[in-house]
């Protein structure tokens, strides 16, 4: 028998390591689980290079419940240790202080693959038990140890009469963690953390049934058979090559990720670069609403088919931060504990990979099957135009695969959309208007106007749009955007001839006075336009600029720099001339008659903007009644 102290200098490691390395106690069986996993792997590399005529096998690390004994159990079949690798391994943690020893594994954390054999991740152990075991013997085929410590820096190591090759530990469950003596808890960490292991992980048994005899009598009951409970998937697909998967298997993985989802992924994207970086992965496109909410079945990110975290700021690009899937590399750099990224330069050339790899997929999608492309462009755009407006390597790409449809479900590149508009959408300044929609029934009269035009109108409906068409502007010469309700249209298409007015400059003069006495002054500015006589009398618009910067900062950005955030709501009375109302107006006996006009045709005219509402619009189809009578 040996005994003796761990070689720390510290008085005592373990409160360090229940306060500080790990934050969360429950990672402790995701660190014990990795050990018996890193045994296992050594094990396999050193038979397949011959360094060892044992037989690897089929291997398998079991996790155990004793809850009478409140005992956990980790056992594996990997490489084991001999009394004296145990010495070097577990009681060997010689530094001078506890910063050093800090500073020292988390360095050469991700060098070791995972944690290490033995090494730091497996005194976490310490955080829920009140004594550890050890039970081990080498595939040397040396003599088998028993290690035993309580949690201080005392030890016991004795011979044990274990035969078999591999590991057991054994937690004795302190009385604060008796949680973890719960099968449920112990399924749970076991699915979230090792869900994807590559060596097969036992959890008890379970009844399978055993196929039906042909010639099965009529009474025939099935036989069940007790087998290993395999809670997880050795093989995920993204440790297969792309040419090894079919889109059936991309789905059914997808399922396998997130069990909740019932919607089939729009598509994937496969990474797999070894250069100058390891990372594999597959990142799929869910359907995405346009309220831009958040799912919460995010990108997980592993280590080695380790769960680490969902949380992958800075290796994902924030646009794609609404993709699901998985990325995997041993080169994204940890802190000691795996809980957190830390900051390296990898980080953000796997960052600019994921980028790049996603615009070349889409790029990719749209040449092979354009009309595929177009039917799934609505459920996509959100993430896609977020990338244009916060990635300028994704925006540079943007142009082969960013779609900008129709009101008429025509889909249109930028490059392609300028080509195809008409040439009288070009202005006196020699500047190409791209009129568009944000809403198609909203919007439609004004839709109707432009067409009547010979103009062509897109669709952009969006709710960071404004931003968007912010930045194609400064990007492209002579182009610019204007909603279509944003003025009447020969004001958004400027051309050098004028319409004349049938009223003189007198009467037009009269027409104001009485609509700026009788139009709310607060939300409206009366704008006296001769326009043709079949084009409707009143017009309510709202000028691009003022609500462009109030969309803008509403979405965050652009206009709060203007103060408009919370600007009022403020829109152009636009009154043809030319229209048989305003000389109807005009030609009214008195005040009474006047303002009955007025409050007519402004209510219709909000009514076609939907800015009819509550009581006013109560009271406009109660009167609307009233005059058919």
């Amino acid at each position: 028998m040996a005994s003796g102290k761990i070689n720390v200098s510290v008085e005592n490691i373990f409160p360090l390591i229940k306060k500080f390395l790990y934050s969360d106690h429950e990672i402790f069986l995701r660190e014990l689980v990795s050990n018996a996993t890193d045994a296992t792997l050594k094990l396999k590399h050193l038979t397949t290079i011959g360094e060892t005529d044992v037989v690897y096998g089929n291997p398998v690390i079991e996790v155990k419940i004793d809850k009478e004994g409140k005992k956990l159990h980790i056992i594996d079949q990997g490489l084991g240790m001999s009394a004296e690798e145990v010495e070097k391994y577990i009681n060997q943690i010689a530094f001078s202080g506890a910063e050093e020893f800090l500073e020292k594994y988390k360095d050469s954390a991700k060098d070791s693959g995972v944690i290490g054999h033995f090494g730091l991740g497996f005194y976490s152990a310490f955080m829920v038990a009140s004594k550890v075991e050890i039970i081990t013997k080498s595939y040397k085929n040396e003599p088998a140890a028993h290690w035993t410590c309580d949690g201080s820096p005392e030890f016991t190591l004795i011979p044990s009469d274990k035969t078999d090759r591999g590991s057991e530990v054994i937690l004795h469950i302190a009385e604060d963690s008796l949680e973890f003596l719960e099968e449920s808890r112990i399924k749970e960490l076991l699915t979230k953390y090792n869900k994807f292991m590559p060596i097969p992980i036992k959890f008890g048994t379970k009844q399978e049934a055993l196929p039906k005899p042909e010639d099965a009598p009529e009474d025939y009951k099935t036989e069940f058979i007790e087998v290993d409970n395999i809670i997880n998937n050795p093989n995920p697909a993204w440790t297969k090559l792309p040419v090894d998967l079919k889109d059936e298997d991309y789905k059914k993985f997808y399922h396998e990720l997130y069990p909740m989802q019932f919607e089939e992924p729009l598509f994937n994207i496969h990474l797999n670069v070894d250069y100058p970086f390891n990372l594999t992965g597959i990142l799929y496109f869910p359907k995405i609403t346009a309220d831009l909410q958040m799912q919460k079945d995010k990108i997980q990110l592993y280590q080695n088919q380790v769960y680490v975290t969902d949380n992958v700021e800075g290796i994902v690009p924030e646009f794609l931060g609404m993709l699901k899937g998985v990325i995997d590399s041993p080169d994204i750099p940890l802190n000691v504990s795996r809980s957190y990224l830390q900051a390296d330069g990898n980080v953000k050339k796997i960052s600019n990979y994921i980028t790049r790899k996603v615009a070349d997929k889409l790029k990719a999608l749209i040449n092979e099957n354009r009309e595929d492309f177009e039917k799934k462009w609505n459920d996509i755009k959100i993430v896609l135009e977020y990338g244009m407006l916060s990635e300028p390597k994704f925006y540079e790409k943007s142009g082969d695969f960013v779609l900008y449809p129709t009101t008429d479900n025509k889909y249109y590149t930028l490059a392609e959309l300028k080509e195809t508009l008409p040439p009288n959408q070009t202005d006196k300044d020699g500047k190409l208007v791209v009129l568009y929609a944000s809403n198609n029934e909203a919007q439609h009269s004004y839709i109707e106007i432009a067409k009547e035009k010979g103009y062509q109108v897109i669709l952009l409906d969006s709710p960071i749009i404004s931003h968007l068409v912010q930045k194609l502007e400064s990007d492209n010469e002579n182009l610019t955007f204007a909603r279509v309700d944003a003025d009447f249209i020969d004001k958004l298409i400027q051309k050098e001839e004028e319409t004349s007015s049938k009223l003189s400059d007198e009467e037009k003069e009269k027409l104001k006075t009485v609509l700026e006495a009788l139009v709310p002054k607060e939300k409206y500015t009366v704008q006296l336009e001769n326009l043709d006589s079949k084009v409707a009398p009143f017009m309510i618009t709202q000028p691009e600029f003022m609500r462009r910067m109030k969309e803008m900062s509403a979405s965050g950005g652009g206009g709060g720099m203007f103060g408009m955030g919370n600007f009022p709501d403020m829109y152009n009375l636009v009154v043809n001339t030319n229209s048989e109302i305003a000389t109807t107006i005009l030609a009214a006996e008195n005040e009474e008659a006047k303002t009955k006009l007025v409050k007519q045709a402004l209510d219709l005219a909000k009514l076609s903007q939907g800015l009819l509402k509550g009581e006013e619009l109560t009271a406009f189809v109660k009167r609307s009644f009233e005059s058919i009578k």
